[in-house]
């Protein structure tokens, strides 16, 4: 009997959005918004152009390699998913071997665009996040423990400390706060989803929190980490890395965060997935505020 999916496979017409959807093109947006204001805080001036330009460029390319060996590690996973199973590897758009080869290919343009043009400690610390979101969460971690997210967390807050070191070719205090911000805010950022999409997680055997320790735990685990990531954000200004104006606007991001937190132990139909998508907005506010307050206090100080 013929392969009726490779079949189905032939028919469909492979264009250049299925690439880019290997890519996870949102998530590496947020990634590179936080890489770009790493670049920018590194430096009391301007950093040089060249260096921010290649430097995103590369992160970008290594960051969608290994999302797209993330969804060749995660098809299986994906086909029994209602928010994934549209993606091209579960709709049979793409092979498992056309992705790996695709992935190869900008990882490895990414790679050496780090090396060559900008320098090599941004390239080798961008090879070990990639390894330890490709290889490490997505292969063991993220059907090992539901704490995957927490010990996997790592690779993901790794952006701003490559577009740190993107600039100056060292890493520095300030950078590694950075990194401990977006580490501390992952785990409710991801959480809140888990809740919202647990009977996915259940039905595709992942071990995320919800599934393993019920949501009224991992509610408690939101609260705790929010706490926790509230704390982190009042860094930068203990430290004299930012001003009032950035102190200012994090105050306000943290009161709505923890808002939505008192929403979700209340446990109001929709409140996941409002908490998960406000979430992504702090994340690029707070970042934002770093900017423009660097820049100000700058102003004011000269």
């Amino acid at each position: 009997m013929p392969d009726t999916r490779a079949i189905a496979q032939r028919s469909m017409q492979i264009t250049w959005r299925d690439y880019i959807t290997l890519c996870k093109p949102k998530v590496v947006l947020v990634m590179l918004i936080t890489a770009a204001v790493g670049m920018f805080l590194a430096l009391p001036g301007l950093p040089p152009l060249d260096k921010v330009l290649f430097g995103l460029i590369g992160i970008a390319l290594a960051s969608g390699s290994a999302a797209a060996v993330n969804h060749v590690m995660d098809r299986k996973i994906d086909e029994n998913m209602a928010r994934t199973k549209g993606r091209p590897l579960p709709q049979g758009k793409l092979t498992p071997q056309q992705a790996m080869l695709f992935a190869a290919v900008i990882g490895i343009a990414g790679i050496v665009m780090l090396v060559y043009l900008v320098n090599p400690l941004t390239a080798w610390l961008t090879v070990a996040a990639l390894m330890g979101y490709a290889v490490v969460y997505t292969v063991w971690l993220k059907r090992a423990t539901p704490q995957n997210i927490v010990i996997g967390g790592i690779a993901g807050a790794a952006p701003p400390l490559l577009g740190w070191t993107a600039i100056t070719g060292s890493i520095e205090p300030d950078a590694l706060l950075l990194v401990l911000i977006i580490f501390a805010w992952t785990p409710p950022h991801f959480w809140a989803l888990c809740i919202a999409r647990k009977a996915d997680y259940e039905k595709a055997g992942i071990p995320m929190l919800p599934v393993t320790h019920g949501d009224e735990y991992t509610r408690l685990q939101i609260l705790l980490y929010s706490l926790l990531m509230v704390s982190t954000t009042l860094f930068p200004y203990m430290t004299g890395m930012s001003g009032l104006f950035y102190l200012s606007v994090v105050m306000l991001l943290n009161i709505r965060f923890l808002y939505w937190n008192w929403r979700l132990w209340n446990r109001p139909a929709g409140a996941p997935m409002a908490l998960f998508r406000y979430s992504i907005n702090y994340i690029m506010l707070l970042f934002a505020a770093l900017l423009v307050d660097h820049y100000l206090t700058g102003q004011l100080g000269s």
